[in-house]
């Protein structure tokens, strides 16, 4: 059953009606379920397939590419030396099959690019030199190196430049997808065990997966994550190693953009890391932010100068946060954890993160889909120190001249609007009026969990909303 990815497969099967050769590019992020994807879709349909291995020789890759075309029926095949060769013996063996489509699966292609291995340059010449001349051959690509799919096949300046006819990007499941992937699996979980959930793994298929049924939230996070030989303790750096060739820098940069809440700009990053990048930085930023781990906003008023660059991956927020977090201290399981200070601070950020990740069902919920918006954050730091600084967590900036200030609040059971914080509010959003002169119509918008509990306070407010809203499809 798939989930979430009905319209991805259609476009696999699309490629089928085509009266040309195709070539398509998945790419993704680990575990987010590219391979699936595609088995599911064609059902073991294929004339060839073949999956690249991690940090192997390019001799080792040779020798595997072999016994896959072995495995596809290719009965006296010699050992190739070079990826020409290896090519050449894929078009000798997608020769000799009846004339019907042909599907050649190529997965984990970045492994099987080796130092001076000149694979690319051999891929080009297969496809420009002789698949894309005939009209038989769908070709799929993929791999979790989102960086070098993107590179090296997406953005080709070489012979496959402008070659691919289809690409494909995985993007992880919503709140939504999540809570009918639970309901497949039969999980007897709660919504807000599922947000609970989602601030932990964000929407990645396998990590939602590997839970149980028989278990509680907290006690599939500490079997996950606590346990002795838990299933995702050293995620993080396989991860982090599957995405990216050189990992390490990209694991400093998330580091440092961890101890923002609100992120970084360009120069705040670059004078905070302690390799020097260079020109790289922009390049390695760019790429985080294909794989999903960070965003690049510009805060309402600023310039394009002033991006700022958040990371937004629950999974990598949650690892600093309890699993290297050296303030957890004698902490050594999830159960402990919960109701502490560090957790309470976590998930409220977490819900924030959470809420900006779900722009779409936001809006559907505010009734302004139709309406232009720009999605912001606000901080004011006053320059008199007799004034007092804000933050707005959520900035909605719509074409239609209003403006909504988002106040997100997690807990366990309907939010109380006290006097106290109602004057707070009404200072936040006379500060925001006054700091940016606007002329629009502000409107105060609460997100929570479970709804306001009504009183004098809560009636004030015009838009309310809830963690179901969320849940929107």
């Amino acid at each position: 059953m798939f989930i979430g990815r009905e319209k991805q497969q259609q476009e696999l099967l699309n490629l089928l009606q085509s009266d040309e050769s195709q070539f398509c590019a998945i790419y993704g992020r680990r575990r987010i379920g590219k391979t699936y994807l595609v088995m599911q879709t064609f059902n073991g349909q294929f004339a060839f397939v073949h999956s690249g291995l991690n940090k192997a020789s390019k001799e080792e890759q040779l020798w595997e590419f072999r016994e896959s075309l072995r495995n596809a029926g290719m009965k006296r095949c010699r050992l190739p030396k070079t990826w020409f060769e290896a090519f050449h013996l894929l078009e000798q063996h997608l020769s000799t099959l009846p004339q019907a489509k042909k599907i050649v699966f190529i997965d984990e292609l970045p492994w099987l690019d080796t130092p001076k291995s000149r694979f690319v340059t051999a891929l080009e010449h297969f496809w420009n030199g002789w698949a894309n001349m005939r009209d038989d051959i769908i070709l799929i690509v993929c791999g979790s190196a989102t960086s070098w799919i993107i590179s090296n096949i997406v953005r080709n300046h070489g012979g496959l430049h402008n070659r691919l006819t289809q690409q494909i990007y995985l993007k992880p499941f919503s709140l939504a997808e999540c809570e009918q992937f639970v309901q497949m699996r039969k999980l007897p979980m709660t919504r807000k065990d599922i947000l609970e959930t989602y601030m932990v793994f964000g929407g990645v298929p396998f990590y939602w997966s590997l839970l149980r049924a028989d278990y509680s939230w907290a006690q599939n996070i500490d079997n996950l994550f606590f346990s002795e030989n838990s299933a995702l303790h050293d995620e993080f750096s396989a991860l982090y190693a599957s995405l990216f060739k050189s990992p390490q820098v990209y694991i400093d940069i998330v580091t440092t953009l961890a101890t923002k809440k609100i992120g970084m700009t360009f120069d705040e990053l670059d004078e905070a890391l302690t390799a020097n990048l260079g020109g790289k930085l922009s390049t390695k930023l760019e790429e985080l932010e294909q794989c999903n781990f960070i965003r690049s906003y510009t805060a309402l008023g600023k310039k394009k100068k002033d991006t700022r660059y958040q990371l937004i991956d629950n999974y990598t927020l949650f690892y600093f946060q309890f699993i290297t977090n050296p303030k957890i201290g004698n902490c050594t399981n999830w159960l402990t954890i919960i109701g502490t200070p560090v957790y309470r601070s976590w998930s409220g950020l977490a819900f924030e993160r959470i809420c900006l990740l779900h722009e779409k069902q936001l809006l559907a919920a505010l009734g302004i889909s139709g309406i232009s918006c720009g999605i912001y954050s606000w901080t004011y730091r006053p320059k008199d120190v007799h004034e007092q600084g804000t933050q707005i967590d959520l900035l909605i900036d719509r074409s239609d001249n209003v403006i909504n200030l988002c106040e997100i609040k997690f807990s366990d059971e309907p939010y109380r609007v006290t006097k106290e914080y109602d004057a707070s509010l009404r200072n936040k959003i006379g500060t925001f009026k006054y700091a940016t002169n606007t002329r629009k119509a502000v409107r105060l918008v609460m997100i929570t969990s479970y709804g306001l509990v009504e009183n004098a306070y809560s009636n004030s407010i015009p838009n309310k909303l809830t963690m179901d809203d969320l849940f929107r499809v």
